[in-house]
């Protein structure tokens, strides 16, 4: 999985009149959890575009210039409910030896008969948790919907999951083709025509 390196510097103030300077100055201020104790930063509002504005799943490498940085996963955002303004952002540390799980995007790849048909592909999880040592994180669950007809689903067991686990129910659909409107209508008058009798021909 991809890394992205965030720099920050260490909080030694966590009360609300610190974190409001804080966010008056530019900076985001972040709690980083899962190691001994918890460890309070801050860093400016732009290092996090890479990793908060994107469907892409990342892990997080922290430097806040003491040593070897943490790495991490982002585990809770808080966003102002009208600007979209990062308030407040929580993440969890990760060590090369515990499974972790996080969300991870899936990636669509193939091509339906079904779509081809005329069906319609609907996307019912376009994330899926994930669970595996930090080396093995993919970057994303590949679905393949090549043997998909008109009416079929996909479940997560039919997808190749080398080296991770999917933490949802068997029976959790990833996506299907449904049958659009004009192929439903088509078949509707392919029927009635072919109930039909002939023209001339008496019935």
């Amino acid at each position: 999985m991809k890394s992205i390196t965030i720099k920050g510097s260490e909080r030694e103030s966590v009360g609300k009149v610190a974190t409001k300077a804080l966010r008056n100055a530019g900076l985001v201020p972040c709690v980083l959890y899962g190691g001994n104790q918890a460890v309070h930063f801050s860093a400016e509002v732009m290092a996090f575009k890479n990793l908060v504005y994107t469907p892409n799943a990342h892990t997080v490498e922290i430097d806040l210039g003491k040593g070897k940085p943490y790495t991490a996963i982002l585990q809770d955002i808080q966003v102002h409910p009208v600007s979209d303004k990062i308030l407040h952002i929580d993440f969890f540390q990760i060590f090369d030896d515990k499974e972790i799980t996080m969300e991870v995007p899936v990636k669509i790849v193939g091509n339906s008969k079904g779509v081809m048909a005329g069906g319609d592909l609907r996307l019912n999880n376009r994330k899926l948790r994930v669970k595996a040592l930090p080396k093995n994180l993919p970057d994303f669950v590949e679905a393949d919907i090549t043997p998909l007809d008109m009416g079929n689903k996909l479940y997560v067991t039919k997808v190749p999951t080398p080296n991770f686990k999917i933490m949802h129910p068997d029976n959790t659909v990833i996506c299907q083709v449904k049958i659009s409107r004009a192929a439903m209508k088509a078949a509707q008058e392919a029927a009635k025509a072919a109930k039909a009798p002939a023209k001339g021909k008496k019935k």
